[in-house]
């Protein structure tokens, strides 16, 4: 999405552990801007003079914070749960460059209109395994189209980096 708008960047891994930070006591926002902010800032480190973009997106259902699947097992039951009735999809960006103290986390937040599917549908998806390393179980982006009426909001949230929120910050640092 960011070669498409017409960024310029390199890709760089953050070497975190998701699975430290607590999702207790936080709200779906916070926590994801915990995660962005906590990617940013580990990869700022290594490149200190550069803007550097951070972003996780989490699932909330009715209040509970849904990550990315360990296995198969929880892949079918965030499946199951989550195309049952909408839920609201949240991605926060965080930028960070360490030399002049630029810290910047917002998030976008898109509700999700599932269709409702099939037994066969769901044991698909799962032995198709593009639920591995997707909140939520699913990528809209792949086949997780074909299970969704609708949505309210933006379309590149729920693809993991919401592109109108990520060019209005970048355009409150060049301002």
């Amino acid at each position: 999405m960011l070669a498409e708008a017409g960024y310029e960047f390199t890709v760089s891994i953050p070497e975190i552990d998701e699975s430290a930070f607590l999702v207790e006591k936080a709200s779906t926002r916070e926590y994801a801007g915990r995660l962005a902010l906590a990617k940013a800032k580990n990869v700022a480190g290594k490149f200190p003079d550069c803007l550097v973009i951070g972003a996780d997106t989490v699932v909330d259902f009715d209040g509970e914070i849904i990550g990315k699947p360990s296995d198969a097992r929880e892949a079918e039951r965030i499946t199951r749960k989550l195309f049952s009735k909408p839920h609201k999809v949240i991605t926060a960006v965080a930028i960070v460059r360490l030399t002049d103290c630029t810290e910047i986390v917002e998030s976008d937040s898109t509700t999700v209109y599932p269709k409702k599917i099939s037994d066969e549908q769901i044991a698909e998806h799962i032995k198709s395994k593009f639920w591995q390393d997707k909140a939520g179980a699913y990528a809209i982006q792949e086949e997780g189209d074909e299970f969704i009426e609708r949505i309210e909001g933006s379309l590149t949230n729920v693809m993991g980096l919401p592109m109108e929120l990520l060019q209005r910050l970048l355009g409150r640092i060049t301002d």
